[in-house]
């Protein structure tokens, strides 16, 4: 294992230093030539250790005011779920229906929480994106993507997590990444309609185990869209190929 860099050490360090002093986001930090001092490092060591932990959200650098404790989001990770998952969906390789399957087993897992005491202001937005996408589906022939991505993080407001919502977001961010890929030409809008509705019905009665056997319903059609199917070809080994059109060609063989 090769031997971390100096930049590397004062990363750790530094993320070492935040924890133990108890900083949080928008708390400043101490200045480059005192971090130079501190870690007994030279300037371009500090810098580039600032500019990594500052591109995963860990620090912030305001210019002419200095550097803080940064948001610490989570959408550097969400981004490069996303990422992976696309690249992989490109080379017909099954990276969107393993992210789909971690986001069924995350919400068909939860949504039994949100049954137990729910908001009435959440049931009401809830109730008027399901009329909103019969609107859709009557005026356009099909659900906007949009909305039913709204739906779906505004089912899990109460739960207060952070976390989650970034994490069903790259669900989201890794198909947008590949949408030209996708054909929903066979999208049942009175079906998914219907789906939504069901969930809210069962949320709305404090029913988990409903809510949940409503979640994985709907993903169903979800899961039958992305499921690869395997195929052999002449001379090559059994490999994954994607539904989608413009995916019919296997990888090359590694």
């Amino acid at each position: 294992m090769a031997r971390p860099t100096m930049a590397q050490d004062i990363e750790r360090r530094l993320k070492e230093l935040i924890l133990e002093r108890r900083l949080a986001p928008g708390d400043a930090l101490p200045t480059e030539s005192e971090l130079m001092e501190l870690f007994g490092a030279g300037r371009v060591s500090v810098r580039e250790a600032l500019k990594a932990l500052q591109a995963v959200n860990v620090v912030e650098i305001r210019r002419g005011f200095g550097t803080f404790v940064g948001s610490l989001s989570l959408s550097p990770f969400a981004e490069g779920l996303a990422f992976r998952a696309a690249v992989r969906h490109r080379q017909g390789e099954p990276g969107l229906f393993e992210l789909m399957k971690v986001r069924e087993a995350l919400e068909a897992g939860l949504v039994g929480a949100v049954t137990a005491g729910i908001p009435g202001e959440d049931l009401d937005v809830l109730r008027g994106l399901v009329a909103k996408m019969e609107g859709e589906a009557r005026d356009h022939g099909r659900v906007a993507r949009s909305t039913d991505r709204a739906f779906h993080l505004a089912l899990y407001a109460s739960l207060d997590n952070y976390l989650l919502s970034e994490v069903l977001d790259a669900f989201w961010a890794a198909m947008d990444r590949v949408r030209e890929d996708l054909d929903d030409g066979h999208q049942d809008p009175v079906a998914t309609c219907a789906q939504h509705r069901e969930i809210v019905a069962a949320v709305a009665a404090a029913d988990g185990e409903r809510a949940a056997r409503a979640m994985r319903t709907h993903f169903d059609g979800i899961r039958t869209r992305l499921e690869p199917s395997p195929v052999r070809w002449p001379g090559a080994p059994a490999r994954p190929r994607a539904r989608w059109r413009g995916l019919t060609a296997p990888a090359s063989p590694r």
